[in-house]
């Protein structure tokens, strides 16, 4: 529990970011407001062709058996067992399916999936203080990161 609370969400400039990697669409020479209208594009078609066909589903019972107690009388007796539910949930069942969609439209637009490291606060402050001039052009550079914004859209920084 507490690893899951270490990668907690953290506010930074354009938006959440969290653990691990984030999956962008890149295109070389598609500028960022073109990639996001064509990923929407893709999105709305894959979501009309797959849509949502949520299924509530039910875990299994768990049963937690009685347990011996004894005093320091030697008097020994044994408490009930008892059943916790599992709970429900829900699960979209065209989920994946819309997943593998969108990424063949975005294949057939002339992107590539990539998975690039989240953008930390100091690399978002440092490439942010670069003039334009001094970011390489024609590809997507080494240090490359991507910020998730609040709308939902992914930012590749620095901006190509």
């Amino acid at each position: 529990m507490k690893t899951h609370i270490a990668c907690a969400f953290s506010l930074v400039f354009l938006g959440l970011a969290a653990c691990g990697p984030l999956p962008v669409y890149y295109k070389t020479g598609s500028d960022q407001t073109r990639t996001n209208s064509d990923t929407l594009t893709c999105e709305v078609k894959a979501l009309k062709e797959a849509p949502v066909a949520n299924q509530i589903r039910q875990r299994p019972p768990v049963y937690y058996p009685g347990r011996s107690h004894c005093n320091s009388a030697g008097n020994c007796w044994t408490s009930p067992g008892y059943w916790v539910d599992g709970g429900t949930y829900t699960v979209d069942v065209n989920q994946g399916l819309r997943r593998q969609l969108v990424q063949n439209c975005m294949t057939q637009k002339g992107y590539r999936r990539l998975e690039l490291p989240r953008c930390t606060k100091e690399q978002i402050a440092l490439l942010q203080s670069q003039p334009k001039s001094s970011r390489s052009a024609g590809g997507l550079p080494a240090e490359a990161c991507a910020v998730r914004q609040s709308n939902g859209n992914t930012v590749i920084l620095p901006p190509l």
